[in-house]
């Protein structure tokens, strides 16, 4: 496992778990530090994406990379705690709190394998990189963040397609229901949850 800046030194990261910023509204257990965890190859190939995509004016921005298995399980002990609802208004307006465990927050993880990320895609405006607009906030619990949704507008589903195409090219395949989320295949760790924390 390597730390993305090994290999890029100015990744844009904004590691959300590392904060108070993110669906649970607190910094996530296991997360000591905003870092960017991935298996080598996964990180080299992230590079790749990376590099090619500058000579369009274009930059990845990194949400989570590797992520503890104690991570994933706050997370299921935080979908379990009905009583909590203080992100519901920006993250799952429009879902019970029950519904999450499954298709949106699962009792394991790719991220824990250091193959999977998540992430949006940057453009140079004016001097400055600023995020595309892809319909939705990252983890944001609804239909409008599936990759494919018909009811993203037309700039937001260009902007998702240029994002998977490149991932794609170096070996990335997404996750339908979340535009924001991908996995290298084939995973060169598939059976090894690691727990080590974010440092």
């Amino acid at each position: 496992m390597v730390e993305i800046r090994s290999l890029v030194p100015d990744m844009s990261l904004e590691i959300r778990y590392a904060g108070s910023d993110n669906f649970v509204g607190r910094p996530v257990v296991g997360y000591e530090a905003a870092g960017c965890y991935l298996h080598r190859s996964v990180a080299q190939a992230l590079a790749r994406v990376e590099r090619a995509l500058r000579p369009q004016g274009l930059r990845l921005h990194i949400f989570d990379c590797y992520r503890p298995v104690r991570a994933v399980q706050d997370f299921v002990r935080w979908a379990g705690d009905l009583g909590d609802q203080r992100t519901k208004s920006r993250y799952y307006p429009k879902l019970d709190k029950r519904v999450l465990l499954g298709d949106y927050i699962s009792p394991t993880s790719g991220h824990s394998r250091g193959a999977t990320l998540d992430l949006s895609l940057m453009e140079l405006r004016d001097g400055r990189y600023a995020l595309l607009d892809m319909g939705t906030g990252f983890d944001y619990f609804d239909e409008l963040a599936h990759t494919d949704s018909p009811n993203a507008n037309a700039t937001q589903r260009a902007n998702r397609e240029r994002l998977r195409a490149a991932m794609r090219r170096e070996g990335f395949e997404n996750y339908p229901l979340e535009w924001w989320h991908y996995t290298y295949k084939p995973e060169p760790t598939p059976d090894t949850a690691f727990d080590f924390p974010v440092r």
